[in-house]
């Protein structure tokens, strides 16, 4: 394999026929570790590396903090890297189609009630749609990426793997990803450990090997949810009750997107018992609490499936299919099983229950096999129905359910 080719397959390191001098590759590069070692280890295999960094949004206060991606800071980082290494790097204007496609979901989906995720829609709806047509216009063969996924060749083409390392794995957040992506995109740290790349960032005497991760949403660079959503939707918020499971007013809110499915703090109500955010009542402005058994669910509704699996969505048994699902990106998968009840879309039953379950929430799918290590797909959490049989659901779904 002396010029980076194995000669039982003829593929290189990537999977991509023809030697890596040879092979252009666009790697996707945000301006933190990850996405820095990525393009700096497929340099010095020897591949054609291109670096984009997209311009997201307007990065006014958020440029030069740490902690927030995709800000003014990170654009630099992304260019000092790419000097270091020497590959070209261009810096794409986004902002307009980013505003569309993420922000404003993001927004509406609050004020549905919902808790969204918007790292899923920026990959889904720009940086593996938009990007991925850049790097074709640039002639790549592939676009990487620093996420801590593994991809590899399965019956159908690619099939996605959870990262080696349980506390980075980001499958959670890349579960829209379709088939045909998935076999134009490659994922070179999969397989590490975040400690052994930025060793590998140190090695290889990166500026960024000791840059904080990312903690907030790029937009959102205070971490205040609800200043955000104000600004893009003024005046859409509005002040509520706080009512109980069986309607009783005990207390007043200044808006819904000022909560969550679980809160507990910052209710500013006091009964003598714990009291959590059960549902977010978007019609009628209200912010339903009950205790915590109120919480547990043991049913979901989701839409908008994306399905990996070897088996064709639409011929799943009627019996449905074990499954481990994963309805927080914090939380490990749990055994479920998945029945399909439409086109896009299926019941999850969750076998003895989750708490804090959210509408706009996602629900991502793994094999029952391998410890649960290849992701099957998921879908958007739509409706939950908790063990009490109240139904926690957003405004912005379906009011005609079958399960209700």
């Amino acid at each position: 394999m002396s010029d980076g080719v194995d000669p039982n397959t003829g593929l290189n390191s990537l999977d991509l026929p023809g030697a890596p001098a040879e092979t252009r590759v666009v790697v996707a590069m945000s301006g933190g570790v990850d996405s820095s070692v990525t393009a700096a280890l497929l340099k010095e295999q020897g591949y054609d590396v291109v670096g984009i960094t997209l311009q997201l949004y307007d990065h006014g206060e958020a440029v030069r903090r740490v902690g927030a991606c995709c800000a003014g800071q990170d654009i630099h980082d992304a260019r000092q890297v790419a000097e270091r290494i020497g590959i070209p790097h261009y810096v794409l204007d986004y902002e307009h189609t980013f505003k569309e496609s993420v922000m404003d979901d993001f927004a509406d989906s609050y004020l549905a009630g919902e808790t969204p995720i918007p790292c899923v829609r920026c990959n889904e709806r720009v940086k593996f749609r938009d990007m991925l047509n850049t790097a074709k216009d640039l002639g790549a063969a592939a676009l990487a990426t620093g996420h801590y996924v593994i991809s590899k060749p399965g019956e159908g083409g690619r099939d996605l793997y959870r990262g080696a390392d349980p506390d980075k794995d980001q499958s959670y957040f890349l579960f829209t990803t379709k088939r045909e992506q998935l076999d134009y995109l490659r994922f070179p740290l999969g397989g590490l450990s975040k400690a052994e790349t930025r060793a590998m960032a140190e090695t290889l005497g990166l500026s960024v090997a000791n840059k904080p991760d990312s903690q907030d949403i790029c937009f959102v660079p205070d971490g205040k949810y609800a200043d955000v959503i104000e600004r893009l939707r003024p005046g859409a918020s509005l002040p509520g009750e706080i009512v109980d499971l069986e309607g009783n007013v005990l207390g007043r809110h200044e808006g819904i997107i000022r909560y969550t499915i679980g809160q507990r703090r910052g209710l500013g109500i006091a009964t003598g018992d714990p009291l959590f955010v059960v549902k977010l009542d978007a019609e009628n402005s209200r912010v339903i609490v009950g205790a915590r058994p109120a919480l547990l669910t043991e049913r979901i509704e989701i839409d908008e499936v994306n399905w990996l699996g070897d088996v064709p969505f639409a011929a799943l048994p009627n019996e449905g299919v074990d499954v481990l699902a994963k309805v927080r990106s914090t939380r490990p998968p749990l055994p479920a099983k998945l029945i399909r009840t439409g086109d896009g879309t299926a019941v999850i039953y969750l076998e003895g229950g989750e708490d804090g379950v959210a509408p706009g929430q996602a629900c991502v799918l793994y094999s029952t096999v391998d410890e649960g290590a290849r992701v099957l797909g998921g879908g958007w959490i739509r409706a939950a129905y908790n063990l009490l049989g109240n139904s926690i659901k957003s405004s912005a779904s379906a009011t005609n359910s079958q399960f209700a």
